[in-house]
């Protein structure tokens, strides 16, 4: 990839949007492409926290195991956002797993001395970072709630309407998903079950509200679905 490429992509990303000229090519020169086949592993715990990396293509989940070998998802990451960040606030080790989902996933890796040396010198990029972190530690705190206090069905249809919302695109009335998860990765998303996923789905689709076939999901209406979660 040449640098013009590579300063290209890094556009593309919000949070390198106070970036300068300079600035952008010094992070392109430090950027490395890799791309990772369906169902593979970028990183797991107990691995050095040496880079973080800039997704381009294809959806990771990050996740974490516990101590019966139960995975639980703790976000997806799609293009045109970063993972692996926090090697930038001390993590020495991996804690969680970064994997490809069902298809090939494309990125590149800087290494976190190369990051911090532009951190250091660009002010608003450091606040941009520090509000990505605020927004990922909402969001790990509201999936807790909604874990303490909704039952499964509410916690399904909260995550089918927020991934919706923020990935989906109208097409008329309706708003349509094109998606890589399987109903395991529903579950473990939501703390539930594969056996509940799919009932849940099963009678949204009973309800009119979706209608969904392999990687695609189409929500009828998004109010209405967001009420039968109530």
């Amino acid at each position: 990839m040449t640098t013009a490429t590579k300063i290209n992509l890094l556009e593309q990303f919000s949070l390198f949007d106070a970036l300068t000229e300079s600035e952008k090519k010094r992070l392109a020169d430090a950027m490395e492409f890799r791309k990772k086949a369906r169902y593979s592993v970028i990183y797991q715990p107990g691995e050095a926290s040496e880079h973080i990396y800039l997704l381009c293509k294809g959806a990771i989940k990050i996740s974490t195991h516990s101590s019966e070998g139960k995975e639980v998802i703790k976000q997806l990451i799609h293009p045109e956002a970063i993972f692996g960040e926090l090697a930038l606030v001390g993590e020495k080790t991996r804690n969680e797993t970064a994997q490809s989902l069902k298809e090939e996933v494309h990125f590149y890796t800087i290494r976190i001395a190369d990051f911090q040396q532009i951190l250091a010198q660009n002010t608003t990029v450091s606040q941009q970072l520090l509000q990505l972190f605020g927004q990922r530690m909402m969001a790990a705190e509201n999936k807790l709630e909604n874990l303490i206090f909704k039952d499964a069905r509410s916690r399904i249809v909260n995550f089918l309407y927020e991934v919706v919302q923020k990935r989906g695109r109208q097409v008329g009335y309706e708003m349509l998903l094109k998606h890589s998860l399987t109903h395991q990765d529903i579950a473990n998303i939501t703390c539930t079950s594969r056996q509940t996923v799919t009932l849940v789905l099963n009678e949204l689709r009973k309800e009119n509200l979706i209608y969904f076939n392999r990687g695609r999901i189409l929500v009828r209406d998004m109010e209405n679905l967001k009420a039968s979660a109530a």
